[in-house]
């Protein structure tokens, strides 16, 4: 038997509306949706793809964590060529920075909705 990921999904108040951000961010396309579930795909294949469901109560975790704050279960990670224009991007697009970034080569952001994700370059 072969496992593999054939979706990550994020729990959001509005799937469609974070579908959009992702979808511009990533300039994936839209394989399925609804006002309670949309997913993504890349152009060039079918999986692994990135599903939106509805969760009316999400809570965005805390960045960087603490103790007694709701804690980050994941994050997604993207690698991007120029981290300066990306992060850039992402914001123009809805995206909030954080204050807290750990390392060089790494920009912490969050999706309109409160999901933490990662750009980061090469190597970082």
């Amino acid at each position: 038997m072969t496992t593999t990921i054939g979706a990550f999904v994020l729990g959001t108040p509005d799937p469609p509306a974070l579908a959009d951000f992702y979808r511009a961010l990533l300039g994936w396309e839209e394989v399925v949706r609804g006002p309670e579930w949309v997913r993504l795909r890349a152009p060039e294949r079918e999986r692994p793809s990135l599903s939106f469901q509805l969760e009316s109560d999400h809570s965005p975790p805390v960045w960087p964590q603490r103790p007694g704050a709701q804690q980050m279960q994941a994050h997604l990670d993207f690698q991007v060529d120029d981290l300066a224009a990306e992060t850039e991007r992402a914001r123009a697009l809805g995206a909030t920075l954080e204050a807290h970034q750990p390392q060089e080569g790494v920009r912490v952001l969050r999706d309109p909705h409160g999901h933490p994700f990662c750009l980061f370059l090469p190597g970082a």
